[in-house]
């Protein structure tokens, strides 16, 4: 399988520190043929922050898609039944938007994006950042992960020192699990270790 003419849905949530690491790979899924089509949660669409300025971030979305960014629900819900997806994917999935999507919330235009994504049943696909996940959130993402349609993106811990409850998925991984979640599948090893 390859990406050539699959259309991807990709939401960017508010780990601020990740996002200015979101563009190369979607770029890099653009560069294998993807149409990708860029959402944005409200944090992300509203506030800057010392590692990004928002209007910069959302104007390279725009560059590299070639389309608008979508950013409220409104516009998010025809990916669902007018515009279907082939698989969303929300990188960065912070630890806000798993409790959300583990409890069938849907108030932003990235978590109405998977709910119409897995209203299709298509692959939702995370990839997790988050400080709380072997904490509050760890039931959270637990739960996920023995959803149908909701895969990840290889993740561990970043920093058990310093940061033992934290851990973020490892973004060189991405194209090959998306590969694999549109073939219904989650690629292994999907806890690593990072370091």
């Amino acid at each position: 399988m390859t990406l050539k003419g699959k259309k991807i849905g990709f939401g960017i949530t508010a780990s601020f520190c990740t996002i200015p690491e979101i563009l190369e790979p979607m770029r890099g899924l653009i560069d294998l043929g993807a149409d990708v089509y860029p959402v944005v949660s409200n944090d992300v669409l509203n506030f800057s922050s010392r590692f990004h300025d928002k209007d910069d971030f959302l104007a390279s979305l725009r560059e590299i898609s070639g389309k608008e960014v979508i950013s409220n629900t409104a516009e998010a819900e025809p990916m669902g039944p007018s515009k279907p997806m082939d698989i969303m994917v929300i990188a960065p999935a912070t630890g806000n938007t798993i409790a959300k999507l583990a409890n069938g919330i849907w108030d932003t235009a990235v978590l109405t994006a998977a709910k119409a994504t897995l209203r299709n049943n298509r692959p939702v696909l995370l990839a997790l950042f988050s400080n709380d996940s072997l904490s509050i959130n760890g039931v959270n993402i637990m739960k996920l992960y023995n959803t149908k349609n909701i895969y990840f993106v290889p993740f561990g811990q970043d920093d058990p020192f310093k940061k033992p409850t934290s851990m973020t998925a490892d973004l060189s991984k991405l194209t090959e699990s998306i590969l694999c979640a549109l073939e219904g599948n989650q690629v292994q090893p999907s806890i690593i270790s990072k370091g």
